[in-house]
């Protein structure tokens, strides 16, 4: 990583590009929070969970929450996609439901470019080399995301959030951007079939 840029100017930026699209994207955020409050029958708009960040610390993130709360007659949570809404599922689609994460890149917790944060009980299962995904902050967007979103493998994920690891500068982010921007307009890669996202991360073989 540049040395200069990973340490200094990339969280300042992050952080005055977040700032400013908060304030402006304010009156649509409050618009979507009504709109899935409604929607997931009660279960909120928002949706906070554990996740590890750089160097694996645990932070909350915050996302739009896309899904209800419907259980099946055990008490059990139904599958993520019968709990997926229509609200949810055009919300998701059009990755609106990661802008809260603004929040998270203004406190420092993540970056707006860097490998997506997973589940903390993926912790145990990563390799030494997947680990290094925690060496920078997670982001919003990430290298993995402009080369299949969640159409790709778990361990192609991994190889690219590492690159990404090794090879991050201002131009890589640039062109990040640029490519989520068409990724988002074009909904690629949103899901694998039969998954609200993608299939659970077991550990590589």
């Amino acid at each position: 990583m540049s040395c200069m840029y990973g340490k200094y100017i990339k969280r300042f930026l992050g952080f005055i590009i977040s700032l400013l699209a908060l304030l402006c994207l304010s009156p649509l955020l409050l618009i979507v929070a009504i709109w899935l409050h409604f929607a997931n029958k009660g279960a909120g708009a928002f949706f906070f969970q554990e996740r590890p960040g750089k160097d694996a610390k645990i932070f909350k993130i915050i996302k739009f929450k896309t899904m209800t709360d419907e259980r099946d007659a055990d008490g059990r949570l139904l599958p993520d996609e019968r709990r997926l809404t229509r609200v949810g599922r055009f919300v998701r689609s059009t990755s609106i439901d990661e802008l809260p994460q603004l929040f998270n890149v203004l406190k420092g917790d993540m970056a707006l470019i860097g490998p997506r944060p997973l589940l903390v009980e993926y912790l145990p299962l990563y390799t030494a080399e997947q680990a290094r995904r925690h060496e920078v902050r997670p982001g919003i967007t990430g290298w993995a995301q402009c080369h299949g979103r969640n159409m790709l493998s778990w361990d192609e994920k991994f190889k690219l959030d590492v690159w990404y690891v090794d090879h991050c500068s201002f131009m890589t982010d640039v062109k990040v951007i640029f490519t989520t921007i068409k990724k988002v307009i074009s909904r690629d890669g949103i899901s694998q079939d039969g998954h609200a996202t993608m299939e659970v991360f077991k550990g590589s073989n």
